[in-house]
Formats: structure tokens, sequence, C-alpha cells
């Protein structure tokens, strides 16, 4: 390119070079079979799992954040776990047949994938997206991040590398060398592009979703983590500062604050200190409070990532070199309690409260301050109150007896893998799903005639009936923990009695109108009148 031109003209220029070609190599790739796109994915995923290590001290290298080790676990994961769960996904052809209703059900690519990629987790996202976009039949073009540039070109060249040799086109898969705003902003912008993968903050997601494409965006993660009296308390707490300090809390579905059930309180602080934690006085807290967030009300970027002793010295003070994790008690959520909000490093906040009910306001106040739709955490063997945060919260991941951090992607759970976790409606999002390959596909249906026009609709009388599954519903066993004036406030639960074999007969109207000498109800009468009108058309 010419010396004299700015440089965010030529990441524009680049990004309409590579977004053309990537849409030459994707109308070639979209012919391939199933076999052959397996190959390319497959050979993916081995030589990035293979680089994991490699790639996981590039990253921190160059982005000063997190862990070695735990960022060649997230390397390692978006690569080979990911892999191992799709591969079976079928993404070229006819994916599905139902004979009964007569439908195919066809996969069909979407084009050219534009991906932003963050600087907290820039090797892993990388990879797991080209992945999944491979594996769907789509070209892509990565945006890495300002200041994961580097790290984050190689993570596409070993992929791209991997692909090639294993048959897939020259050129379908990019990433930007002058990543810059202007350049990103005509990434998602351009006309060739079919659909973005967004992750990264607030500002970047909306402008995803402005960009005029279908697009897949994240929220913020404010994970509270409840710890109930029922809970296995040793468990509980090291699960919780282990999501926290893994990577030194750069995932944003990390731990953000405890919420302790009072009557447990004193064995999880004690709990917290063999993990450990280091409890901030006041003034330690609000020293903290000001390093992390900025006062615009910003995560501090030379803090994210980073030790608890790096912390607490940029915070005036010191902590012994065994420290994980920094625990502040605070009485409150919102702007004038920073620490109530998002923080990727590994400081805690700390609440106490008398009662789950108590312990729910919490979570909701949390979440509702900076996290809705994204994830919560539970720690409890009481299935009533999980049931009730299941139920309740504003939050897409209910993450029960494990991390949060990692629970969330699906590293400790059965949830789908992912580096892109939605957080639907709440969060402004499209999905509240953990983004894979069927995201970035469409599908076509094939449906034959089931109800010809030469066969006339009945006509007689009607009544909707409930599915077998509303009568049923009296069988939930969880049905009075979920009632609104439940609460175990200062005592245990009473055992819930054990449900009738049949109960929903007993919740029918008895009042209903009956007929004839038979005694029959209106549904039976119905029926009759139907089978009669059929009778009479033959």
């Amino acid at each position: 390119m010419p010396p004299f031109m700015d440089q965010d003209l030529q990441s524009i220029q680049e990004v309409r070079s590579l977004v053309a070609k990537a849409r030459e190599a994707y109308l070639r790739y979209k012919e391939f079979s199933q076999e052959q796109v397996d190959r390319v994915v497959a050979a993916m995923a081995e030589a990035g799992f293979k680089a994991s290590e490699r790639l996981a001290r590039l990253a921190v290298e160059e982005t000063k954040y997190g862990k070695v080790a735990d960022k060649t676990v997230k390397n390692q994961f978006s690569t080979r776990d990911l892999y191992e769960h799709i591969k079976e996904i079928k993404t070229v052809g006819v994916i599905r047949e139902d004979p009964k209703k007569k439908i195919l059900e066809i996969a069909e690519p979407m084009g050219v994938v534009a991906a932003v990629v963050p600087t907290t987790n820039p090797t892993s996202t990388a990879m797991f997206k080209c992945i999944i976009a491979v594996k769907a039949r789509n070209g892509i073009v990565v945006s890495p991040h300002p200041r994961a540039k580097n790290c984050t070109q190689e993570s596409v060249h070993v992929v791209r590398m991997a692909a090639e040799s294993a048959g897939a086109p020259t050129d379908l898969i990019h990433c930007l060398s002058l990543p810059t705003t202007e350049g990103t902003n005509e990434l998602m912008r351009h006309r060739e592009v079919a659909v973005i993968l967004a992750t990264g903050g607030t500002g970047l997601v909306r402008a995803a979703y402005s960009a005029g494409k279908p697009a897949y965006g994240v929220g913020p993660g404010n994970v509270p983590v409840y710890i109930d009296r029922s809970a296995d308390i040793p468990k509980a707490v090291a699960d919780a500062v282990a999501g926290k300090t893994f990577d030194w809390g750069t995932l944003c579905s990390s731990e953000q604050a405890l919420v302790v059930d009072a009557p447990v309180a004193d064995r999880v602080i004690e709990e917290l200190k063999k993990q450990k934690a280091y409890f901030l006085n006041e003034a330690e807290a609000d020293k903290v409070a000001k390093v992390l967030v900025t006062p615009e009300f910003r995560i501090n970027a030379e803090m994210v990532g980073q030790s608890p002793q790096r912390i607490a010295n940029a915070a005036g003070f010191s902590v012994p070199d065994d420290v994980r994790v920094l625990v502040a008690r605070l009485a409150g959520v919102g702007r004038q309690y920073p620490l109530s909000a998002e923080k990727l490093s590994p400081v805690l906040a700390l609440y106490i409260e008398d009662g789950w009910q108590k312990g729910c306001d919490r979570c909701m106040e949390l979440l509702n301050f900076g996290g809705r739709g994204h994830s919560l955490a539970i720690h409890a063997n009481d299935k009533e109150v999980v049931m009730q945060f299941g139920l309740k919260k504003p939050a897409f991941r209910i993450i029960v007896n494990s991390p949060a951090a990692i629970g969330a992607v699906g590293y400790t759970t059965e949830l789908d893998p992912s580096m892109t976790l939605g957080c639907g409606s709440y969060g402004g999002n499209i999905t509240s799903d953990n983004i894979g390959p069927v995201h970035l596909m469409n599908i076509k249906r094939v449906a034959w005639e089931t109800k010809p026009l030469s066969m006339p609709r009945e006509t007689g009388a009607w009544r909707p009936t409930l599915p077998a599954s509303t009568t049923r519903a009296t069988e939930f066993p969880y049905q009075k923990a979920l009632s609104s004036d439940v609460s175990r406030k200062g005592g245990s639960v009473k055992p819930m009695p054990a449900p009738a074999d049949k109960p929903w007969l007993s919740t029918r109207e008895t009042s209903e109108k009956k007929y004839g000498t038979g005694k029959m109800s209106g549904e039976q009468v119905d029926k009759i009148v139907s089978e009669f009108v059929k009778t009479r058309r033959r």
C-alpha cells in the first residue's frame, strides 16, 4: 500500500480486499461435501490444539493479560473440546428429515463472516470463530483488537494453514493486519459480509447491531454467585475462587460477587481465607475501586487480567505473594459501589443476606447492574431453591455447583462449548444461546402437501383443549417451592409432600356441565358431532 496513505484508509482498503478474496473462496467452498468439510475442520482443530501453549504465551506477552497456563486451557477448549462437540453436526445437504410431517431440512451457508475478537481472549476466540464458521461452510475475516493484533493474527494463520493443507480453498480465512476502528466498521458494513460475530464492549456490540447485517453480539457479564445454606461450603468456595482466578478473571462469565446465605457466612469466610483470599478493609476497597474503575465508570484496561499483587501495588498497598483473590464486603449495588460492577480481574464483592429470598433480590440487583441475560451461579443442594433461581432470574445460563467462569462456556458442564455467549433480549442480543456453527447457517425447508384443499376442514363445533403437558402441570414437584409466600428465613424448609399418582384429576373443574343420560362431557359431545359431520360428507 502507498506509504503516504493514512492507517485508517489502509485498514479500510485491506478490509475490502480481504472480503473480496474470502467471498470468492467461499463460493468454491460451499460446494464441498460433508466429508470434505469435516476433514478441513478436523485439521484446523488439531493444529490449533497443538499450538495452544505457544499461542497462549504470545497472548500474555503481547496483552499482559492473564496466565499462560489458563490461556493454554482456553485454546485447547476452543479446539479439541469444540471439535468433539460439533464433529457430528451436519452442515451439508439434507440435515434432518421428518417422514411424518413430510419436511426435509437442507443446510445453506451464510457467506462471509465478519468476526471481531477481544483482547481478553484473543487466541481462543479467534480459533473458535474460524472453526465454527468453516464448519458451517462460510468464509471468514477476523478483526483483532489492536492490543492483541499479533497473537490473533498468528492464531488465524495456524488454523488457515491447516485448513488449506486439508483441501480448503486459498483465502477462505483471513485476519486484518491493520485493525482500526474505521476498518472494523467497514468490515461489519461491507455489502459482501453476510453475518457478524462481535465479541467486545457494549459500544462494539451496538455498532454490530446497527451495521444493517444479521449479527451475534454478546452483552457484558456481572455474574453473581449465590451460596445457599444447603451448599457443600468448601466446594462452593473453592469453585468460586477457581472461576474468579481463572486467567485472572478475563472471561466475561467469571464470578463478580458472592451472595452468601447468613447462616453459613462465617464458614464461607473461613473457607475463603483457606483459599488465600485477602479481605480488603474499607480504605483498601476504596483504593482498589479507583484503580479498577475509571471516573467515567469504565473498566481500567491497564488492570484487566492482572494479579492481586499488581492490583494492590497499583492501589498503594501490598498483599502477600500467595494471595489469589481480593474480597471487598459491600453494602449495596450501583455506581456508588464501583466494585459491584463487572471486574475483569481477581476481585470479588461480598454480600451476606438472611435467607434465599433476600439472596435472590441481591442477585437480581447485580444482574440488572450490567449483567442482564448473561450468567448466574448457585451453589445449593436444595432443589427448590435451585428451581426458584432458574425460573425467576434474568440470566440465561444458571450454573449449579460449578465455577461460573468455565461452567457457562461448557468446560465443566454440558452446555455447548462456546467463546461467544448470547444474552438474549435481556442483554440486547438476538439469542440467548451459546453460539456455534448452527447459528452460522441458514436452513431450507422442503415441505410436501399433507392437508390438501380437496379435503375440507371441519366446520362443526370446536373447543380448544389444553395440551397434556399443561394438564399435568401440578405434578411438578417444586410447585409449592415456587409460590410467592414460601420463605426459609430463620428455619429450614419443610419436606414436600409426595405428589399424587394423578394429581391433575383432582384439579379439573367438578362443575363442568354434563350432557344426556350418560353424563357425557362437552368434549365427548364435540367428538361425536365431529364424527357425524365426517360421515355426512362421505
